[in-house]
């Protein structure tokens, strides 16, 4: 990877608020050296420039790099003409059905635009993507072939999961033998969706997810979008059988729809037990309902992450791929409107990392860090999220990807 120096760079390095109200965010410029992807120095000049490759970022500032925690580049429109959706007639199984005859027939466009939404998702500052791809009997492993070739093309400059998903159900459409071949086929998390809806049956369903991802030795992503106490249930089931299985850590919940619908005790106590178990969970941020409460979560200390799901297929004709645009929307559904607030919205879409802590201190980039780093045309992150500035670099490991 060699070495890279960054020059002129805008560092967050703490907040004012002891003589003006709101606070405002202190910077710096900074040089900054990266040797063989990680940062070795960060100082107000560095002259020792040899071998190494120079980008003036022009008093920009630099920001850690996102995280896509939740996407479908397996079954998308992007890149091709524009379609918009077919009307829901039976629930989530009207997609359901469509996509039997849809992804066959989607499947030569496939790999070109698994590309182009990479590449896309690139410029927006992504350096990890966890992508879920159909285990279906409609395409079989297909789709996976088509994500894992996507994917590894880029390997040279993001990191990525892919997520074997039975979006047609795990028991409803028997692709348990399925699901333990994609294991080795290059998928690296056990997926599954609505266990009560889908599968009818929640202890059988989440089970059976446990079970191959036991013999994968690996973790799980469930798609839960229940809502109310029957989401409720299946969380309290889903913590009993992580527990059980020693799989703290290794779990998320992706949508968490019926966390929207909890208020009050119900909803403290389901916080201390997801947190317990070590579950993170990652949502869209969706407006056509009752969002779930992603400020008290992080306050009850569970990880909390943004995704975008698609950017356009048969589920949805909306989505950009753009995060900054994402955290915008996050910080106007829960007023965050202050400085502080809003430069610790940054958390959402990276993976948990912010360059100023609650209290004010520089915790990022450190000496040791991975680089993997975004410089953008904006004075603060506060400044980014509220008036959703441009990325003008991405950068992964130290290398220069965008």
């Amino acid at each position: 990877m060699g070495r890279l120096v960054i020059k002129n760079a805008l560092l967050e390095c703490g907040f004012n608020d002891e003589f003006q109200q709101p606070a405002s965010t202190i910077t710096e410029k900074k040089d900054i050296l990266i040797e063989h992807g990680i940062i070795k120095e960060v100082s107000d000049s560095i002259q020792d420039t040899a071998e190494a490759e120079i980008l003036d970022a022009r008093g920009q500032l630099i920001l850690p790099s996102f995280k896509e925690m939740h996407i479908h580049i397996d079954k998308t429109y992007f890149g091709g003409p524009w379609k918009a959706c077919k009307p829901i007639t039976n629930g989530i199984l009207t997609r359901i059905e469509e996509e039997t005859k849809l992804l066959p027939e989607q499947l030569k466009h496939a790999p070109e635009r698994a590309d182009l939404f990479i590449q896309h998702l690139i410029k927006h500052g992504h350096t990890y993507i966890r992508s879920h791809c159909n285990i279906d009997p409609s395409i079989g492993l297909e789709n996976l072939k088509v994500t894992v070739n996507a994917l590894e093309k880029y390997k040279d400059k993001i990191s990525y999961d892919i997520v074997a998903f039975p979006q047609h159900g795990l028991l409803r459409s028997e692709v348990e033998p399925l699901m333990r071949e994609a294991m080795s086929s290059g998928a690296t998390l056990v997926g599954g969706v609505d266990p009560a809806t889908i599968d009818k049956n929640i202890d059988k369903s989440l089970e059976t997810m446990f079970d191959i991802a036991l013999e994968a030795n690996t973790g799980l992503d469930l798609h839960l979008h229940d809502p109310d106490t029957l989401g409720e249930f299946t969380f309290y089931k889903l913590i009993e059988l992580t527990h059980k299985h020693g799989l703290e850590g290794n779990v998320t919940i992706s949508h968490a729809i019926a966390l929207g619908d909890l208020h009050g005790e119900p909803l403290s106590n389901m916080l201390k037990a997801i947190k317990k178990a070590g579950i993170d969970i990652t949502t869209t941020i969706p407006i056509n309902r009752p969002t779930i409460p992603v400020i008290a979560l992080d306050q009850a200390g569970v990880s909390v992450s943004v995704g975008h799901d698609s950017l356009t297929d048969h589920w949805s004709p909306f989505g950009s791929g753009d995060t900054i645009e994402k955290l915008s929307i996050l910080a106007e559904r829960f007023r965050l409107s202050d400085e502080r607030s809003l430069s610790q919205a940054w958390k959402y879409a990276s993976g948990g990392i912010t360059p100023l802590d609650k209290a004010g201190n520089q915790v990022w980039p450190k000496i040791g860090d991975v680089a993997n780093m975004l410089i953008v045309d904006a004075g603060c992150s506060a400044e980014t999220v509220a008036r959703r500035k441009p990325i003008t670099h991405t950068i992964a490991e130290g290398k220069v990807i965008n």
